[in-house]
């Protein structure tokens, strides 16, 4: 059977690619400083996946496919409701705090860059966000992920408490088996121990020697 490949990237969805930040870094060495580029990058297609990645290289463009790269690989769905989200929630990491709350058809999303990259890659069109803590790119961005993929839709929310026992609760139900000896009874209570007697003791013998007269 042959294998077309480029068959299989012409059916490819086309994934949504945001460039959040870039930044030049360096690394000292003994012969010197060696500058390098930085490229934080978010992919999505649009429908509820959505990743985010980073990439280094010397050159600006390298450092973009390198994030692409990191990015394809990191796709995570998301559970959305039509154009935003199904409840309010809270996205920490590190010290981003970003705050996301769904919005009626017609909002828009209000929220700052790297939240609206996000949003974007995501499919998401209506939302409102705001960053509570640090505005640091990659903190922004995976806090929004944490709070992105921390989202609980209806069929989670709908399922009973009953379905979500402990394991002791679990145990506590099951019949044992032939194979299995029978639950150990509870142990005794301990009983108490012996009460001492004063004039077996030494000082109960000092008391008794004091009651005798002197001759």
């Amino acid at each position: 059977m042959a294998y077309n490949r480029a068959s299989e990237k012409d059916n490819a969805p086309e994934m949504i690619e945001r460039v959040v930040y870039l930044n030049r870094v360096s690394k000292t060495v003994k012969g010197g400083r060696v500058m390098k580029f930085s490229a934080l990058v978010v992919v999505g297609d649009g429908k509820g996946t959505v990743g985010y990645g980073l990439g280094k290289a010397a050159e600006v463009s390298e450092a973009i496919l390198k994030g692409i790269a990191n990015a394809k690989k990191n796709l995570q769905k998301v559970v959305l409701a039509e154009t935003t989200i199904p409840h309010e929630v809270i996205g920490i990491f590190g010290a981003g705090k970003v705050l996301l709350k769904p919005a009626p058809v017609g909002t828009g999303v209000l929220a700052g860059g790297a939240v609206r990259a996000v949003m974007e890659a995501a499919g998401i069109s209506n939302i409102r966000a705001k960053c509570l803590r640090s505005n640091n790119p990659q903190n922004v961005v995976k806090a929004t992920m944490q709070g992105l993929l921390s989202l609980r839709g209806p069929e989670e929310v709908a399922r009973p408490a009953s379905c979500r026992r402990t394991r002791r609760q679990r145990c506590a139900h099951r019949p044992a088996g032939p194979d299995r000896p029978p639950a150990r009874p509870p142990a005794a209570p301990a009983s108490p121990p012996p009460s001492s007697d004063p004039a077996g003791s030494t000082a109960g013998q000092r008391q008794r020697w004091r009651h005798i007269p002197k001759v």
